[in-house]
């Protein structure tokens, strides 16, 4: 039992240094390649891929904007228990350890080249390197252990162990080399990715962003309220949300982007570069962005300024039509350079909305996270068929004829924007102190604003909100009511009425397939 528990865990600790070095030389080798070709990331990506909606949108609403690193300590986490047992097998089976690893290399390979991002035969070759090394490794160490063969001598030297002529020094040295192996190889590889993202950054870095031909009107007096746990009113570049499938985000250098525009009914494709567009004449709208994860009440939807091409315009200059002036395709299909694909109604696209291909947010070029070079931003629809991040193709294309990413895994088709409202102070659970609390919060009704806010307190009448200026109907609105708050349990309930006046709906929804819908409410103690 004593020489089985010798030959283990060592062997264990094999597994797990061979793990280490096949995914510090697959980040070696991606840098030759590309990030997104390392195994993590690709099996990573595939996971995401083939996750159902609803287990996607609970680890969305479980973990927030930390889903992705949710899901690559996940990744890690079930390597590390596969290394341990591929450590152990190969103390007694030495073969079939390594050929285990190779197995792994294998899938990441396959995981990489089904992407749909994927160039290939090139993106397996960080996972083939990778398995192939750590294969080599295992074999190697795990022959220094107990029965193997190695040594004949059944005493030895002070620091061995004479049964089975395991050389305890040798095999410490052996993996300690090995550690530190990988751990160069990994900082290398590091350093290597992260210098081509430098050359991204150094390209944002030098854009100055034109003054727009058509700027945003000026923000009404009133429409910003200074009320403490309010969100402001335009919402800063560093606290936006994200929520996208990106397990490394993409860090695009302007100087080999491309944007190409083809289809049906297109009879003047284009291909344009950054500079292309930067030439063009750029508009500025403040627009408020919603994505379908959001639950009532919950956080991901954000106000900022846009600056960008007007996407109507551009579309007309190919020769688009809509469907209502007897063009044959009814969906924009959008590509991003991570191989996601968006689609969007091309009569929304093309109905006056200030539908953009957005170069700029809040004053400076796109941040990397929210779809630098170029994005898309449609007022009215959820950001699932309308937001296109890292954006390099526009497709025309028919509903009929082409299902893109989202459409695929059950959302649906088609999703405008919901009327909605939140309560952001007091918190949930909150205990504020009896007299005067002032309860506020954001309301939003893209394409149709929105007319009226009211909270009702427990089962009392609806109350009327006192509601801040109205800078568009493509913008939240911020609203407040001071109450006088009695000690106990209450219940605070909010609604919104749009500008069609229509009263939100109270019957609850979860996100899918088209978006949340309900009333938020908080329960708060007053002490």
């Amino acid at each position: 039992m004593k020489r089985g528990l010798r030959r283990t865990a060592p062997g264990a600790l094999s597994g797990v240094l061979a793990a280490y070095l096949s995914l510090c030389v697959a980040e070696l080798v991606s840098a030759a390649v590309r990030p997104e070709a390392g195994p993590v990331v690709a099996v990573g990506g595939a996971a995401v891929d083939r996750t159902p909606a609803p287990l996607k949108d609970w680890a969305i609403r479980t973990f927030g904007e930390n889903d992705k690193l949710v899901l690559v300590l996940g990744i890690l986490a079930v390597l590390l228990l596969f290394a341990l047992a591929l450590g152990a097998v190969a103390a007694r089976h030495r073969r079939t350890g390594a050929a285990g690893v190779l197995l792994f290399g294998a899938l990441g390979a396959l995981a990489a080249t089904t992407r749909p991002d994927s160039t290939g035969l090139p993106d397996a070759l960080p996972s083939l390197a990778g398995g192939l090394t750590g294969a080599a490794l295992l074999y190697v160490l795990t022959s220094r252990l107990p029965g193997t063969g190695q040594g004949a001598s059944a005493a030895g030297p002070a620091g061995t162990a004479g049964t089975g002529g395991w050389d305890r020094r040798a095999f410490i040295a052996a993996a300690t080399a090995a550690a530190a192996v990988s751990t160069g190889a990994g900082a290398l590889g590091r350093s290597l990715n992260g210098a081509s993202g430098r050359d991204a950054a150094v390209s944002r870095a030098r854009i100055a962003l034109p003054a727009p031909g058509s700027p945003a009107a000026p923000v009404p007096p009133g429409a910003r309220l200074r009320t403490p746990g309010l969100s402001p009113y335009i919402t800063p570049n560093k606290d936006f949300y994200r929520v996208d499938t990106a397990l490394v985000v993409p860090r695009v250098d302007i100087a080999g982007w491309r944007l190409r525009v083809h289809g049906e009914g297109v009879t003047r494709p284009l291909t344009l570069t950054y500079d292309d567009l930067l030439r063009r004449e750029l508009i500025e709208r403040h627009i408020t962005l919603t994505c379908v994860s959001n639950e009532v009440g919950g956080p991901y939807t954000g106000n900022a300024r846009w600056i960008g091409v007007r996407l109507s315009e551009l579309l007309a200059e190919c020769g688009v039509r809509p469907p209502s002036r007897g063009g044959p395709a009814d969906q924009l299909v959008a590509r991003s350079v991570d191989g996601m694909t968006i689609g969007s109604p091309v009569e929304d696209v093309m109905d006056g909305r200030d539908a953009l291909l957005a170069l700029g947010m809040n004053g400076e070029p796109l941040p990397f996270a929210h779809g630098f070079p170029v994005r898309m931003v449609v007022p009215g629809l959820y950001g699932y068929v309308s937001a296109c991040k890292w954006i390099r193709e526009l497709e025309l294309t028919t509903f009929a004829a082409y299902d893109p990413y989202w459409v695929k895994r059950g959302w649906a088709r088609r999703a405008p924007v919901k009327t909605q409202c939140r309560i952001d102070t007091p918190k949930p659970f909150a205990r504020p102190r009896a007299g005067t609390v002032t309860i506020a919060g954001v309301a939003w009704a893209q394409r149709r604003g929105v007319e009226r806010v009211e909270v009702r307190i427990d089962d009392g009448p609806w109350r009327p909100a006192d509601l801040a200026a109205q800078d568009t109907r493509d913008t939240w609105r911020q609203w407040s009511l001071p109450w006088r708050a009695t000690p106990g349990s209450h219940t605070l309930t909010v609604r919104a009425t749009d500008g069609e006046g229509r009263v939100q709906t109270a019957e609850r929804t979860r996100t899918v397939p088209d978006g949340a819908s309900g009333r938020h409410s908080v329960v708060v103690t007053v002490d």
